[in-house]
């Protein structure tokens, strides 16, 4: 067995049992950040690595095929060390509401971060269902952290609806099991496209199967009508795993998604067509139900919690443009790669100024913004550079994500759904330029400065820089998109 292809992965789980052991003997926690982040570092470099030494045509495979290693797997990889690397340098000044417990902290982010990337590796039912488990058990301790009512409230709303959640999903990989007799997706890929058309459409079990597993994993990336859970928990959870939450528990459910649907579900072509269009049908209902709930919100995390939604069914315009395509087609994958990356960056970045601001005037209202551009102006900026690449504006990496999955999405006869997908970002722009004008042309109510350390002031700079970048010069992380995107192969 080729163990050396699973070092990232075990580099995390020993660095999380390392923030644990090292938290019991010292007194200087700033201790615990230092050795999560360099776990994280760890891990991402070895991915890197793993890259450039991967042969491209030929994938590899652990533990009996249950996990894959190809490029499309470290792609995810080295995006989700990435957004566990910010997201805990933004914790830098977060971590004093819960200062007792910052080891547990900083552990079950590492946790969560190795689930999701067991959960972009999998090749297998059970090794799926495993790995998604590991992520969100250590999403709901984390979400309960401030142990206030809210973020009470919130944990239990979001281990109620998951457990449901992953009962549905659990039902429907029993259905498929069922139907083909296998749990690898490569068997079960064989097994459906061995069936004629009669046989599969006969076999109500396999059908329904296939139904249940978008509705499970349509819990995970927030979709309508699975998107109930999305406002009260972003409310609720503390500021930092709210931003984990909205773009690493999002990656993951598309990650997951990609691969199933594409290698066990990809042919015959008609099948493809039908889940495609399940997606595009989701993808219309998300856009239209997230923008629009967004609009009168006054908290800024339940207004950013119903963006996301919106951003799941921009994503799925991905989804649907896979099912459309041809099998040999990489446009599918790649746009929705492209888009998670830009996203990723664009919301992390949004949600680290949230973090400074907040946490200095005590509130989540955006009335409570108003003159932040004069107490905070680079902060200002950033949120607004963030906000601005969000409705989908250039040069921002956002304007660039929209384009290439719009432009695929077109290319597939899916252009009913592309207008649909502008028209949305038109009405996105009214409540996300809201907080910009509060910001910016508001009455400050104090005059008071918004200061913060330099570890998230850096995280928000990389996030602020990528942003652009990738507006301006999107062509390496596509071409990284499309090489990861042929590997979804078995």
């Amino acid at each position: 067995m080729d163990l050396h292809l699973f070092i990232p992965e075990i580099t995390l789980a020993v660095f999380a049992v390392l923030v644990i052991l090292i938290d019991l003997f010292v007194r200087d926690k700033s201790w615990l950040r230092l050795v999560s982040l360099s776990g994280l570092v760890i891990a991402g470099g070895i991915a890197v690595a793993m890259w450039k030494g991967l042969d491209c045509e030929m994938p590899r495979y652990l533990f009996n095929s249950m996990l894959a290693v190809d490029e499309f797997a470290l792609f995810f990889k080295m995006l989700f060390a990435g957004i566990a690397f910010l997201v805990i340098l933004a914790s830098t000044d977060y971590v004093a509401k819960f200062s007792r417990f910052q080891g547990e902290y900083y552990a079950l982010i590492l946790l969560s971060t190795l689930g999701m990337m067991l959960m972009a590796s999998a090749a297998d039912l059970i090794s799926l269902y495993i790995a998604l488990e590991l992520t969100s058990v250590s999403l709901y301790i984390l979400v309960a952290f401030l142990k206030d009512r809210k973020s009470t409230e919130a944990s239990l709303k979001y281990l109620l609806l998951g457990a449901i959640a992953s009962a549905v999903l659990l039902y429907g990989m029993a259905l498929v099991f069922g139907a083909t007799g296998q749990t690898q997706l490569g068997a079960i890929a064989q097994s459906v496209q061995s069936m004629s058309i009669s046989s599969i459409t006969g076999n109500p079990a396999l059908l329904m199967g296939i139904v249940l597993m978008i509705a499970g994993f349509g819990f995970k990336i927030a979709a309508v009508p699975f998107q109930m859970w999305v406002p009260d928990v972003y409310e609720g959870a503390p500021t930092t795993i709210t931003a984990y939450l909205s773009v690493g528990s999002k990656a993951a459910g598309f990650a997951i998604i990609l691969r199933i649907f594409y290698s066990a579900f990809g042919m015959p072509d008609w099948l493809s067509t039908n889940w495609g269009t399940i997606f595009a049908v989701l993808a219309v209902i998300s856009m239209i139900i997230g923008n629009v709930v967004a609009i009168p919100q006054t908290n800024i995390k339940r207004m950013l919690g119903y963006s996301s939604i919106a951003q799941a069914g921009y994503l799925m315009v991905g989804l649907a443009t896979l099912g459309f395509a041809s099998a040999a087609s990489i446009q599918g994958q790649s746009t929705v790669l492209f888009f998670l990356a830009s996203y990723a960056l664009t919301n992390l970045g949004a949600f680290i100024a949230i973090i400074a601001i907040s946490d200095k005037i005590e509130s989540d209202n955006i009335d409570d913004y108003a003159g932040m551009g004069k107490r905070a102006p680079l902060l200002a900026l950033a949120l607004t550079f963030c906000l601005v690449s969000l409705i989908g504006m250039p040069p921002a990496a956002g304007f660039m994500a929209k384009f290439y999955i719009f432009s695929a999405a077109a290319q597939n006869d899916l252009l009913w759904l592309v207008v649909i997908a502008a028209i949305n970002s038109v009405i996105s722009a009214y409540y996300y330029l809201r907080v910009v004008k509060v910001m910016w042309l508001g009455k400050p109510a104090s005059e008071e400065k918004v200061p913060s350390s330099g570890a998230p002031r850096f995280a928000l700079f990389v996030c602020c820089l990528g942003v652009l970048l990738l507006g301006i010069i999107p062509g390496l992380v596509m071409r990284l998109s499309e090489i990861a995107s042929r590997l979804i192969s078995f």
